[in-house]
């Protein structure tokens, strides 16, 4: 198994398509801002599951690693397959003491990556929320920034604000910004009155505004449902939309058939079998990256079986756009799917 920050040319492959598949969930993916270079710790806000590690994943250029739950390590197969995607377990404080204590042979590597410097990324909420807000950040991220500045070297922590226009509906639109580093060694220097604990706290509450900063922030109490319609709120429906959607149904039948196998299963899944509805456009992107491949050779055998070769290369492009468009129309008409 390679290191965290070792080249490992399946990564690098594998790579290139996850990132595909992520700019082709959006209409509009959208970075603002860029990563500094060397072993920065990247800190995102946490609201679309999986899909907060891809659009950060997509906006770097080189490899980055990302800390995640440790519960999702459980099964070996996805263990194995998770490390060579260069993540990590990371147990939180409602895992228990026992889980937690485990994180003591994980931060080693992390350290070891950064020292190497390749960036790591860890989610300071601790889990997800998918509302326009911020959950109160763990000490992680602190805890590793400090114990690298220990090891005598520089460290950064990078905010970054992820805000989505839908957290539900997929291909909607994405953007995402790079704060202002934060510098350790500063922060410490600048509080050295502070006791551990109260440095923990500090640090992690200038994170916290340093997040809030960048993206569409709503308190998260009784007044967010009113606060989030006065700032975004429902569009009327345009002139030309219904009769667009009248004119390209053709394309959208044809779209759906195509792409049946992918998104039924994705909406079967989403609307049956998901008890959180924050994970149903990771669904979405999981049948999009797991069938297209296959999709493609299917309809490459039929296409070119039964087709002038031209019409066979026409369907194959089509098809790579068709499970866009079965959405788009979705969104278009304003489906609630």
């Amino acid at each position: 198994m390679p290191k965290l920050w070792e080249k490992d040319l399946l990564y690098s492959v594998v790579r290139a398509y996850v990132d595909l598949c992520t700019r082709l969930s959006y209409r509009s993916l959208r970075v603002e801002g860029a990563l500094p270079r060397g072993g920065v710790i990247v800190t995102p806000n946490h609201t679309n599951t999986l899909l907060d590690a891809l659009v950060v994943l997509q906006s770097v250029k080189g490899p980055i690693s990302f800390g995640a739950r440790a519960d999702i390590f459980s099964n070996p197969m996805a263990a194995f397959w998770l490390r060579r995607a260069r993540m990590v377990p990371l147990a939180r404080s409602r895992d228990g003491l026992r889980e937690v204590a485990k994180n003591l042979d994980v931060i080693p590597k992390i350290l070891d990556t950064l020292a190497h410097d390749v960036p790591f990324c860890i989610f300071p909420e601790g889990r997800h929320q998918p509302k326009h807000s911020l959950l109160p950040l763990q000490k992680g991220a602190v805890r590793i920034a400090l114990q690298n500045l220990e090891e005598g070297r520089r460290t950064l922590i990078v905010p970054v604000g992820i805000d989505y226009s839908d957290f539900f509906h997929y291909r909607g639109c994405c953007v995402l910004r790079y704060g202002e580093p934060l510098d350790a060694g500063e922060f410490v220097e600048k509080h050295s009155e502070l006791s551990q604990a109260d440095l923990y706290h500090a640090f992690t509450e200038e994170l916290s505004e340093r997040i809030k900063s960048l993206i569409l922030y709503i308190p998260d109490d009784d007044n967010y449902e009113r606060r989030l319609s006065e700032l975004r709120p429902t569009q009327p429906r345009r002139w030309w939309e219904i009769p667009l959607g009248v004119l390209s149904a053709p394309l959208f039948l044809a779209s759906a058939l195509l792409t049946l196998p992918q998104w039924g299963i994705a909406e079967f899944i989403c609307h049956r079998r998901l008890k959180d509805p924050a994970f149903r456009n990771t669904v979405r992107w999981a049948l999009r990256f797991a069938l297209t491949p296959l999709m493609l050779i299917l309809l490459a055998v039929l296409g070119f079986c039964l087709l002038p070769p031209l019409a066979a290369a026409g369907l194959l492009a089509y098809y790579l756009i068709s499970y866009s468009l079965f959405y788009d129309w979705l969104n278009l008409v304003r489906i609630n799917y």
